[in-house]
């Protein structure tokens, strides 16, 4: 009975040996991967940051065209206050990439200029003065907004996932920042501007309408006059 139990504490002393390089070669593999893709991932995320950078940086110029085409008091200062907020951004962004031990570069943004382009369309198709331009004003924002707010979201996990917690802070505030003007843009269009447009609508199409029956009137009486002048005849 002693022999028999002294080769099983033996066989497994043996096993735990056999197990154990293979344990130590898995761990290193992690390490070897984690040394393998995280420069990869720092790269991607350095690329995007110039990406948003230039972004910010372009609606610093196209914010006050689009301030000066609203014709909405309510919207020329959500506008304009947000343009605040984006000098911050831009100012946040240079302090991430000092952070990084990077020089803060601009990488043109093919998305951000393409929304530009399209705010300027919408700014020359729809007449000043109008809830119609407000409405066009809002949408194209909104549409600057929700990349913004895309791209932050996705920089804010990247960063917590190399651990850097306080580069993802910073990009979470930004992201706020963005959902907050989003959501203003939402209550300025959803409780007054929306509905002034729809009714520039409404009546333009009652005024045609009105002076087509005013026009059309004077020809019903046409037969009435032939009758009494072949009774005065």
């Amino acid at each position: 009975m002693v022999n028999t139990t002294a080769r099983r504490k033996t066989a497994r002393k043996s096993t735990a040996k056999k197990q154990t390089p293979a344990r130590t070669r898995t761990a290193t593999q992690k390490n070897r991967q984690t040394e393998n893709t995280e420069p990869l991932l720092r790269e991607y995320f350095i690329d995007e940051l110039k990406d948003i950078y230039w972004a910010e940086k372009k609606l610093v110029t196209s914010l006050p065209r689009l301030q000066k085409a609203a014709g909405s008091e309510e919207l020329k200062d959500a506008l304009g206050e947000h343009l605040d907020v984006t000098r911050e951004h831009v100012a946040r962004l240079e302090d991430i990439f000092g952070q990084l031990g990077e020089k803060a570069q601009a990488k043109k943004c093919e998305a951000m200029e393409g929304i530009i382009a399209e705010t300027e369309s919408v700014i020359e198709d729809t007449e000043q003065g109008t809830a119609t331009r407000d409405v066009a004003v809002i949408m194209a924002a909104q549409k600057a907004e929700h990349y913004e707010i895309a791209t932050y979201g996705g920089l804010r996990q990247l960063a917590a996932t190399m651990g850097l917690q306080t580069i993802a802070d910073l990009l979470n505030t930004t992201l706020e920042e963005e959902k907050e003007a989003d959501e203003t843009l939402t209550g300025i269009a959803e409780n007054d501007i929306n509905y002034q447009a729809a009714e520039e609508n409404k009546e333009d199409g009652e005024e045609d309408t009105d002076e087509e029956e005013q026009e059309e009137e004077p020809e019903e009486d046409t037969d009435e006059d032939e009758e009494e002048e072949d009774a005065k005849k």
